[in-house]
């Protein structure tokens, strides 16, 4: 086949000159190449937030000892519980081989009514070990 036409026999070209289509063709490649987002491999985790509330007060395999202050809160170890918690950890110290001992130190003008309470909850744990530490405060020298 012929790659020219002869202009006096009036024949179409029977090929097409490609050149000019490879060249929009690897202009629209590169520029494909050029707008697709680069690949992260990371992985997205939802991570546990520290925070005081979720970590409960440490319980002590030797002794635990807890306050209950003039402001009517019961402190396990230094960390505010009520009392449902208080019985939760009650719990596991009994369950724990040796049983660690409980110190109950009521400060001098709490409420005998929360003392008491405490008291109920330590006695429904059936703790094995317990005894009121500070009871020098009482005194009336």
């Amino acid at each position: 086949m012929q790659t020219t036409s002869n202009n006096s026999e009036g024949e179409p070209m029977m090929e097409l000159n490609m050149t000019p289509l490879i060249d929009v063709m690897l202009v629209l490649l590169i520029m494909f190449i050029i707008t697709i987002p680069i690949q992260s491999h990371a992985v997205k985790l939802d991570l546990p937030q520290n925070s005081d509330q979720n970590n409960p007060p440490p319980i002590d395999p030797v002794k635990n000892k807890i306050v209950i202050t003039q402001a009517g809160a019961v402190l396990w170890n230094g960390a505010p519980v009520n009392l449902t918690q208080l019985r939760q950890y009650l719990d596991i110290t009994q369950q724990m081989n040796p049983v660690p001992e409980l110190h109950l130190q009521p400060e001098p003008t709490a409420r005998y009514e929360l003392v008491d309470q405490v008291l109920v909850v330590t006695k429904q744990a059936q703790v094995q070990k317990m005894g009121f530490v500070g009871n020098e405060a009482y005194s009336t020298f």
